[in-house]
């Protein structure tokens, strides 16, 4: 089959297009899907940038997100069969081998079935965004209708899909976007105040905006210095939710005077830790956001689709531009 793959960790020009080897046979709980489409992400980056740090086998095939067709299925697998449309978020970790290729072995237990009213490519750039924005939001910090939510990023691929969310939930959104196309995207989505960090004082809007009490939820997309303006948007007994490592600069006084709920999310748990529960919950969120795609509830954003070979152009596209939605890879017929 062809695949994307690397040897060693690097910048883009690492990544190699060619032939390996495609896989064979299901165990009896996997599922062999014929990929039609890929969704890269910002860990797709760090795994070929670091991937020392994570339980990868190389050469590396690398990505997460995928959709596609089945193919086969394995003995003991039951809500599956060939000719299936199915969509997915499966990290290559633990002797898996990543979504970009032609075909890969899914765990049964991540897979849902393609969302009917989207394309290839929509589907394969919705999984990964759709768990982490439904497990920050529902999962850690108990969203629910009245409260005000502050979302970082808003315009991002976690941060349109939070927002939405957040909204279907009833909740008053703030966001933070950096220029005025992302801001008007972002009224799009339904978010009721965008403040464009660039020439707006993050804290003092969001304050300004909810009389000086904070919000009841803040969600970090971006890490470092924007984690640490979350402690001061946040109101006591309130919820901030990051999706990065914090730094060891970062000052914890204002959250603990707040009295805050400190959260992390890493939508990779599952799978790095071999979690068969959060596995089926993570399938789970998949199959009642396609029911909300369906509904004309939910949209996901792409941005722009390279083909398979152009991989390498498509990461660098993605680090140098910080597009609004998400960045597809097609894999032709």
């Amino acid at each position: 089959m062809h695949a994307i793959f690397f040897h060693s960790g690097g910048h883009s020009d690492v990544l190699q297009y060619g032939n390996t080897l495609s896989p064979q046979h299901c165990n009896d709980h996997q599922v062999l899907v014929r990929i039609k489409a890929v969704g890269i992400n910002p860990i797709d980056i760090k795994i070929r940038t670091a991937p020392d740090r994570f339980p990868v086998t190389f050469p590396v095939i690398p990505g997460c997100d995928g959709a596609g067709i089945v193919e086969s299925v394995g003995t003991q697998v039951q809500h599956f069969k060939p000719g299936d449309e199915v969509y997915f978020s499966q990290p290559g970790f633990n002797g898996r081998q990543g979504s970009y290729a032609e075909y890969v072995l899914v765990d049964d237990d991540l897979l849902a079935l393609k969302p009917r009213s989207l394309s290839f490519e929509q589907a394969a750039a919705a999984p990964l965004v759709l768990i982490t924005a439904w497990e920050a939001l529902h999962d850690r910090a108990n969203l629910h209708s009245e409260q005000t939510v502050l979302i970082h990023a808003g315009a991002g691929g976690v941060g349109h899909v939070a927002i939405q969310l957040a909204k279907l939930a009833g909740a008053h959104v703030i966001t933070t976007v950096s220029n005025d196309q992302k801001a008007n995207y972002a009224k799009r989505l339904g978010a009721d105040h965008v403040i464009n960090y660039c020439n707006q004082d993050v804290i003092a809007t969001v304050l300004d905006r909810t009389n000086g009490k904070g919000v009841d939820i803040a969600f970090d997309t971006v890490g470092s210095n924007v984690l640490q303006s979350c402690f001061s948007c946040i109101r006591p007994y309130g919820d901030i939710v990051t999706i990065l490592q914090p730094t060891s600069d970062i000052n914890w006084s204002d959250a603990r005077l707040r009295n805050a709920r400190f959260s992390m999310e890493m939508m990779l748990s599952p799978v790095l830790l071999e979690l068969s529960e959060g596995k089926s919950h993570q399938a789970e969120i998949l199959r009642q956001c396609a029911q909300l795609f369906d509904a004309n509830q939910l949209t996901i954003e792409v941005a722009s689709v390279f083909n398979l070979s152009e991989a390498a152009d498509a990461q660098q596209y993605l680090e140098q531009n910080h597009p609004i939605g998400k960045i597809v890879l097609t894999i032709p017929s």
